[in-house]
């Protein structure tokens, strides 16, 4: 499973001009299932946002998680993570998982997130969205479960 994690003051997804999800200070969470990718990977992947450390403490070091620093995050699914260029200009996205089971796939990391007590909103899996956002700091971080056993 691949995740693009961004810190946020706030973002939203649209889907036909109507705003589905929106998260205030938190996170957007762009998700991509890859072929082979399980719920334990989803679930997996989950606990690492949940627990990633890019809040800023008392003394403005990136030391606390969304969890405690209370804040929401915004799922959205994005396919696009899985784009292979290692041939051309045109991506491929043959490592994606089929759409069933990267429906499946998000759906479980939006839940097991929810679960571990983050309030989440989502995007609509294989819609036409547009995100909008404020990142803040910029911070950005890039997670692949192939890179952790």
């Amino acid at each position: 499973m691949r995740v693009l994690v961004q810190r946020v003051r706030e973002a939203s997804v649209t889907v036909e001009g109507q705003v589905i999800g929106r998260c205030g200070p938190g996170l957007l969470v762009l998700v991509c299932a890859m072929r082979g990718d399980d719920e334990a990977a989803a679930d997996k992947m989950a606990a690492r946002v949940a627990r990633l450390r890019i809040f800023r403490d008392d003394q403005g070091r990136m030391n606390r998680s969304v969890q405690d620093a209370g804040g929401g995050a915004l799922v959205v699914s994005q396919f696009t993570l899985a784009a292979d260029l290692r041939s051309g200009n045109r991506p491929g996205f043959s490592s994606a998982a089929a759409p069933a089971d990267g429906q499946r796939l998000y759906d479980r990391f939006a839940a097991a997130l929810r679960g571990l007590g983050v309030a989440v909103e989502t995007g609509r899996f294989g819609a036409d969205m547009q995100v909008a956002l404020i990142n803040d700091g910029p911070v950005t971080i890039w997670m692949d479960s192939a890179d952790r056993a």
